[in-house]
Order: structure tokens, then C-alpha cells, then sequence
């Protein structure tokens, strides 16, 4: 397949793009959505099928006959095997197969005889969302690209409930864009060939979590393994996080297997408690031929830095802003050493560990083995006896819990418990949120609820895909954010194939009070010396967060000086302006902040590249 592009692109991993039908009205509406340097690849008739920015080496796509399969981001096919996929293709469902099996992380789109299917990952890394641009149906992988095509703007109930703390399943899914819907991560979007209806089809369900931790085990190494393969496979250099903690190890020595020339990174925290340190050179000492970079601790910015500089075009708020200096600042260091690609370790602590929650419904089937462990849980939580008893007491359904958190958004925060063994943390609001935000939030949290359905019917595993959808969210941004700043990153312990073979296991075997991380420290045996894996905590950098509360107040009282969230009714100005100048508050440290600080300097970036876009026309 040919295409056409002003451009050679952009650098890698910031791939975005829309997807049009064969029609001359969605030709038309692939006009709007065209800026200067984009690429296109092209239907037979010569008109837009992807429109957008991607590299070369994150492209791979071939057509036969009627059919024609794209796959955009981390995809191990060449294209000879993309073309006896697409020549195989008699229905788009056929497609499931594909997604289903593919390693690495990456939308696939698709077209068979004019009908259109997109589709991102299961994980929620790769979104998709869809909007009637001109009267037809068009996806794109940004929700920002459609917005822009419609002229409209974001929607201020989806504002206020991102104001909520946290913002629960399903509210955290939805676009904050008026005349724009997201696509739930299981499922694909399909688009009749008139352009004119777009539906859903579910692709993906989780494993039941039913399988031996022993059984399963290797088939998490293996998949963990092709994960980090397919970022190494082409060699060069490419760095990794090596903070010491079990994740990021892990990754390192996978790394150091592959083509690749590695580099690895420790940042030390400044907690002189922490002990990261110490546990990143004992695994040093066992790669030779990685170069070690060890960053000094008091050179890394703290949370909250530079809060008032950011100008990342970003399609949602996200807490991720809170961290972006630090996620971001070794990076540039990096890529002058070489470095093509950074691979973290986030997610480990998403997919390799799993929640207390689980334990909700084996307290039912298997009293003898939860009681055991939850005295151990109690323990090492410090969990009430009568807090435990009145949240195992609880069986609530998903829509009924959503509901009565709906009408609960001023009170104090819940306990752990109730949290850890419920359906997650229900959300919160805070004194400087309006009643006006509160009527909106709890309006559209109502409405939620009566159709809510959770992400699976164990309270255990739908909070652990819910925590894996927040976390790739942020972990979306962050990617952006790289790709901006140089060098873009990955995170393999996100890939489905990874976040499957995870979940497959026995919750009891997977979480344990007794055990830290057990299955990933069975995984690696082999790979991670037996001394690495002997870790049994991770630092919190409880520190940087305080001291950068402190140190950025400045930039807090000068966030709320001119607040675009006041102006729009939904916060009180003054309560957050006499708030930053005691960011010592109790409370604080819970980071209540995030969800309004995400908003504000989101609405703030907006606005700055508005202002640009009004002096560039004049």
C-alpha cells in the first residue's frame, strides 16, 4: 500500500490518526481534520483512509482484494504476514482472532468490502473514539483531532466529574468533548461503508482468574518476554528504568537478553530511607554489559514542578501533569547517549500484583483459606476487625454502590477497608468544589448508575482492570509527553498479552499478605538473579511529594489566581488560593489536589493554544 504525506512525520511514539470510509462526504470530512505535514494512506479510489502523524517503523499495513488491515503503534508483523491476514478476512469479526493473539501494543484498523473497524487495546493504553463529522461517522485515536473538526469545545459536566475523587468506572471512559464518544477499550468500533452508523462489537474478556500460579507462571515470563522483544528486536540502544524495585528489574534483564544495547537508569529518591539505590547497583552488578546511570537524587524536580510551563496538546486532564517534570527529565540525558526508546516498568504493580477485593467473594467459597488470609490483611493494614466484617458484609451490586456514592460526594474519605474489599474507592468531592459542579457530578454519576454494569462481576477483578485503565490513561499522556520531549517510551507490562496471562491466575495465589509480588518473582526465576528477587518493598517517595507541595507553592496560589475552572462556576478560587498558601493542610497528602490541579492546567494548556491559533490568523 502506498501513501501520501507532506512530511517524512514525526519522530516516534506519538502516532495519532482518523479513519474515513471510501465516500466523497468523508473525503470531505477528512479535509477538517488535515494539518500541514499529515500523512495519508489512501483507499484504492485515491481517497483518505488514515489520516494523521505516524513514523515509518510504527506503520505496517496491506491490502487484498476488498480487504486491507493497519496496524499502528508496537507490531511485530512484517508486512508479507499482514497481507495473508487481510487475504484471509471474509468478515471484520474475523479480526478478533488477530487482536486476540498479536503481540505488542497497537490499533488495528480495518476495511472489507467499504466497512470500517478501529480498534485500540484492551489495556486502554490505545483509545479509539468516533463523531458525525458533516453527517459521517469518523474515529480517530484522539479526542482533541474530532473536537477540532466540530468546533466545539469541552463539555462542563464531564469538567465536573473529573473533579470527582476518583472518577469511577464507567465516568472515567467517557470524552470530555461535546459531540464526541469514546469507544470502550473491549470493544471495536464499526462503521457501516455509507459512514453514515457506527456500533460496537466486544473483542475482548478477561480470563477467568481460575488458572495455578505455577501453571501460569512461565506463560507470564513468555509474554513478558515477546513484550520487551518487540521493542528490541531491531537492536540500537535503548534504555530502561532501572529503579531497583521488582518491575523495572525485570524489564532491565529482558532487555539485556535481546539485540539491543541497554543503558539503565536509577534515580534515587531523597528519602534517606529509601532504599533503591542499594537494590539497583546488586542488579548492576549481574549486567555487565549494561551501562549504568545513576542520576543524583537532588537534580530530579519533586512533584508538582513546572506545573505553570506545560504545553502538551493533550485530549483530557490528567493527574499525570502532577509528575510530568519528573517522568520527563532524565529522558533528553538519555537520548544523547543513544537511546531510541525508553522501557519502564509501570505496570507491574497493576497486572503482577491484584486486589484485596477478590477476597470478597472467596471469603464465600473458600472461608477457611480467605479468613486466614485476611488476618493477615488486618494485620498488615491495620484493618479493624468491625470495618472488615461490615465491607466482607456488603454486597451491594456495582450500580447500586455507584448510585449511593452519588449521594455521598461531601463526606469524609472511606476507610481502607471498606475500599480495599468493596468496589474500589468511591468518589469524593472537596470544600472549594462548587454545589454547582456537586449538582452536575452527582447528575451524571445518577445517570450512570442506572445502567452501570462492572468491568466483571468479581468486585476483585473489576478493580483491578479499573486500576489498569486509570493507570494507562496517565501512562497515554505520558507517552505523548516522550514523544515531545525526545525520546518516546513503553510500557511492556501493559501489553494484553501480558495483562492476560497475569490475570489468568488464582487471586489467592496472586495477592498474599505473606508474599510480595509472588507471581512476578516466579515469573522471572531464571531471568532476575534469585538476590533480586528477594525485594519485598518499594520506596513511596512519600518525600518528593511533600517538600514539592511545599517548595511549588508559588506556582499553586498563581495557578488559582486566574482560574479558567472559577470561571467556569466550578470551583471556589479563594478556597484554593488559601489552600496553596498552607500546603501543609491535613489531608494534602492524600493527593485530593490532583483531580482539580489535572483540570486547571489542562484548561490552561487549551487556552494557550487557542490564543496561538487567534494570533497565527491574524
Amino acid at each position: 500500500m502506498t501513501e501520501s504525506h507532506e512530511s517524512a512525520g514525526p519522530g516516534r511514539g506519538d502516532a495519532h490518526f482518523a479513519v474515513f470510509t471510501d465516500r466523497e462526504d468523508a473525503a470531505a470530512a477528512a479535509r477538517s481534520v488535515t494539518r500541514p505535514g499529515a500523512r495519508v494512506l489512501p483507499h484504492p479510489s485515491g481517497r483518505p483512509w488514515l489520516v494523521g502523524r505516524w513514523h515509518d517503523e510504527e506503520i505496517v499495513a496491506a491490502r487484498v482484494g476488498t480487504a486491507a488491515v493497519a496496524a499502528v503503534g508496537c507490531c511485530p508483523l512484517d508486512t508479507a504476514e499482514l497481507e495473508r491476514r487481510a487475504g484471509r478476512l471474509r468478515d471484520l469479526a474475523d479480526l478478533d482472532v488477530l487482536a486476540r493473539t498479536l503481540p505488542g501494543s497497537c490499533h488495528l484498523v480495518a476495511v472489507l468490502d467499504g466497512r470500517i473497524r478501529v480498534q485500540g487495546t484492551a489495556s486502554g493504553l490505545r483509545l479509539v473514539f468516533h463523531a458525525a463529522i458533516g453527517g459521517v461517522q469518523v474515529a480517530a485515536t484522539r479526542a482533541d483531532i474530532l473536537a477540532a473538526a466540530l468546533g466545539t469545545g469541552p463539555d462542563e459536566e464531564q469538567l465536573a466529574v473529573r473533579l470527582l475523587w476518583p472518577v469511577p468506572h464507567p465516568l472515567c471512559e467517557t470524552s470530555v468533548w461535546r459531540g464526541v464518544t469514546a469507544v470502550p477499550p473491549q470493544d471495536a468500533l464499526i462503521i457501516s461503508a455509507d459512514g453514515r452508523t457506527a456500533r460496537r462489537s466486544r473483542w475482548w474478556t478477561p480470563p477467568e482468574p481460575d488458572r495455578p500460579l505455577a501453571e501460569n507462571a512461565p506463560l507470564v515470563r513468555e509474554a513478558l518476554t515477546e513484550a520487551v522483544d518487540a521493542r528490541t528486536r531491531h537492536g540500537g540502544v535503548v534504555s530502561c528504568d532501572l529503579s531497583g524495585g521488582l518491575d523495572s528489574t525485570s524489564i532491565c534483564f529482558l532487555a539485556d537478553r535481546s539485540p539491543s544495547r541497554v543503558v539503565a537508569s536509577t534515580w534515587p529518591g531523597r528519602d534517606p530511607a529509601d532504599t533503591d539505590l542499594y537494590w539497583a547497583e546488586q542488579a548492576a552488578t549481574f549486567l555487565p554489559d549494561v551501562e549504568h546511570v545513576v542520576w543524583d537524587a537532588d537534580a530530579s524536580p519533586l512533584v508538582y514542578t513546572d506545573l505553570l510551563g506545560i504545553d502538551d496538546l493533550l485530549d483530557e486532564p490528567t493527574i499525570g501533569v502532577m509528575d510530568r517534570s519528573r517522568v520527563l527529565h532524565h529522558l533528553p540525558g538519555l537520548a544523547r547517549q543513544g537511546s531510541r526508546l525508553h522501557l519502564t516498568g509501570i505496570g507491574g504493580d497493576n497486572v503482577a500484583w491484584c486486589s484485596e477485593a477478590y477476597y470478597h467473594r472467596l471469603v464465600r467459597t473458600r472461608p477457611l483459606f480467605a479468613l486466614k488470609q485476611l488476618r493477615g490483611f488486618r494485620a498488615l493494614w491495620q484493618w479493624p476487625l468491625g470495618g472488615t466484617v461490615r465491607a466482607l458484609a456488603d454486597t451491594r451490586p456495582y450500580g447500586k454502590w455507584l448510585a449511593d456514592s452519588g449521594h455521598r460526594l461531601r463526606d469524609p474519605l472511606p476507610t481502607s477497608v471498606s475500599s480495599g474489599l468493596g468496589w474500589g474507592v468511591p468518589p469524593r468531592l472537596f470544600d472549594w468544589v462548587t454545589p454547582e459542579a456537586e449538582r452536575m457530578a452527582e447528575q451524571a454519576l445518577g445517570a450512570a448508575a442506572q445502567c452501570a454494569v462492572p468491568l466483571h462481576p468479581d468486585r476483585g477483578l473489576h478493580t483491578d482492570l479499573e486500576q489498569i485503565r486509570s493507570c494507562t490513561r496517565i501512562v497515554r499522556q505520558w507517552d505523548r509527553m516522550a514523544a515531545g520531549a525526545g525520546l518516546p517510551m513503553a510500557s511492556p507490562f501493559f501489553d494484553d498479552r501480558v495483562i492476560e496471562a497475569c490475570l489468568a491466575v488464582r487471586p489467592g495465589e496472586r495477592v498474599s499478605p505473606w508474599r510480595y509480588k509472588p507471581l512476578l518473582t516466579a515469573a522471572m526465576q531464571g531471568v532476575v538473579p534469585q538476590i533480586c528477587l528477594q525485594r519485598t518493598n518499594k520506596a513511596q517517595a512519600s518525600m518528593d511529594a511533600s517538600n514539592g507541595l511545599r517548595e511549588h507553592r508559588g506556582d499553586l496560589m498563581a495557578l488559582w489566581e486566574n482560574s479558567h475552572l472559577e470561571r467556569l462556576g466550578l470551583v471556589d478560587g479563594a478556597v484554593l488560593r488559601r489552600l496553596a498558601q498552607r500546603p501543609s493542610a491535613p489531608g494534602l497528602r492524600d493527593a485530593i489536589l490532583y483531580s482539580t490541579i489535572a483540570c486547571e492546567v489542562w484548561l490552561r494548556g487549551l487556552s494557550q493554544v487557542t490564543a496561538g491559533q487567534a494570533g497565527t490568523a491574524r
